[in-house]
């Protein structure tokens, strides 16, 4: 290309970028176009799908970035998003629309960083899971809008107090030592949920997500499980009780990620509220039962945090495109945590990938598991830890590594099959007998069941 032209694309491009950013407010019909008109810019590295409906049937859309779009390959962590779970909070719903946009044309622009995450990364935007409590409140209008109107979904239920109750199975089960992680969920659970939140629960069991976060609005700071505590007596009142997962440190390290890289939410002071770094334990700010970020935690493995992006729920237009500015390197910053810690294959002797094996790291009491092709994930701080991977029907194997603050550690592990010792034949003493005399010879019970274990 001569070099006279070179500016002049440059140019075209800035253009370009700058046209597809509108910051204004968007309807469904609206949304669904602008997810749309972005997977026909970047048709090769994006897929759109949804995960289901909403009460009144409007479809719950993902937007996938990764270099081979709809395909889980091993070794690459999932992420997520997921914007407007409170149809007021509108903020959240607008910047990943926004990052929609960013992320395609970076990568058409041959951004590196972004390149290089969509390629080792597979990542989900999900801008609006109550498509229609966001109706609601976009017919009020920013200046109208009040503090309820369109927080619930169409059924008049808060979608962020609608999951399974999986924290209270744990305080209960953490009496008598039991776990944390991956608990099963009630009998009767479907029966007790939205559309919705029964759309994203079915979502997050069928991808490994490794690291994901929800935003919303109302307050500016960076909330980290757990969200309920063990000591919620009083249900008519909010509880302040600090309430750490095993994993807070890591947590804490997360939500600092975002809250330094935001404009101004590490600085604390915001919408009349204090948080030292921009950060809060959920519990301790207050007390909140069946929330999607607990539920992340406790039932799969995938570890949520929950962003309060403004003190207006419903900011004007005229203030998105500095939002937009205050949280874009935080938005993108967040996602890059997801390489972090450990990842390997867990295989059988055949190389064939184990799933489901459990991945244990000694001192933190909260296991992961293996995917669906024997990847696993397991994001720590930087570090030297003990590591096993168990399996049924495997001899489980321990490994020791040191974690960097740069990228994952790799370790990888083989599961011996573990072999059921068979009883020892009978030595016959004296004569042989025949078969018909064996069947005749009466053996005592005790002996029958002594070499059985």
């Amino acid at each position: 290309m001569a070099r006279w032209l070179r500016p002049l694309v440059g140019a075209l491009l800035l253009l370009e970028v700058a046209a597809a950013l509108s910051f204004l407010h968007h309807r469904y019909e609206e949304m669904v176009q602008a997810l749309f008109r972005v997977q026909s810019q970047c048709p090769y590295v994006t897929r759109i799908y949804s995960i289901g409906r909403s009460v009144e049937g409007r479809h719950l859309y993902v937007l996938e970035f990764s270099d081979y779009p709809g395909i889980h390959e091993p070794l690459e962590p999932e992420f997520k998003y997921v914007g407007n779970m409170h149809g007021n909070e509108v903020l959240g719903r607008e910047l990943l629309l926004q990052l929609s946009e960013f992320l395609c044309e970076e990568y058409r622009r041959g951004n590196e960083r972004i390149t290089r995450l969509i390629h080792d990364t597979r990542i989900h935007i999900m801008p609006s899971m109550n498509p229609d409590g966001y109706e609601v409140a976009a017919k009020q209008g920013p200046d109208s809008n009040g503090y309820l109107t369109g927080r619930n979904n169409a059924n008049g239920v808060d979608l962020n107090r609608n999951f399974p109750d999986l924290n209270t199975f744990m305080y209960y089960s953490g009496e008598i030592s039991g776990p944390n992680h991956h608990i099963p969920l009630p009998d009767n659970w479907k029966s007790q949920v939205e559309p919705e939140t029964l759309a994203v629960i079915q979502w997050i069991s069928s991808y490994n997500f490794v690291l994901s976060a929800n935003l919303h609005g109302g307050a500016v700071v960076a909330n980290y499980p757990y969200d309920k505590s063990q000591d919620q007596r009083f249900r008519s009142h909010r509880r302040t009780v600090n309430t750490p997962t095993p994993d807070d440190k890591l947590f804490q390290k997360l939500a600092k990620t975002y809250s330094y890289a935001h404009g101004w939410m590490h600085r604390g002071w915001n919408c009349g509220d204090y948080f030292a770094d921009g950060i809060t334990n959920g519990a301790s700010w207050y007390s909140l039962s069946k929330g999607m970020q607990d539920f992340n935690y406790l039932y799969t493995n995938c570890f949520e945090i929950t962003l309060e992006l403004s003190c207006n729920k419903f900011p004007p237009e005229e203030d998105l495109e500095r939002q937009w500015m205050a949280n874009r390197e935080a938005l993108v910053a967040f996602i890059e945590e997801v390489h972090q810690g450990i990842k390997g294959m867990v295989s059988d002797e055949n190389n064939n990938g184990i799933a489901g094996a459990v991945i244990s790291v000694q001192g933190i009491s909260h296991d992961i598991t293996s995917g669906d092709m024997g990847d696993y994930f397991r994001l720590l701080l930087p570090g030297t830890y003990t590591v096993t991977a168990s399996a049924e029907g495997y001899q489980s194997q321990t490994a020791t590594t040191t974690v960097g603050p740069a990228a994952p550690s790799l370790v990888h592990f083989q599961l011996k099959q573990d072999v059921v010792r068979k009883p020892p034949e009978r030595k016959a003493s004296g004569t042989r007998m025949s078969n018909k005399a064996l069947q005749k010879k009466v053996v005592p019970r005790a002996t029958r069941r002594g070499t059985r274990r």
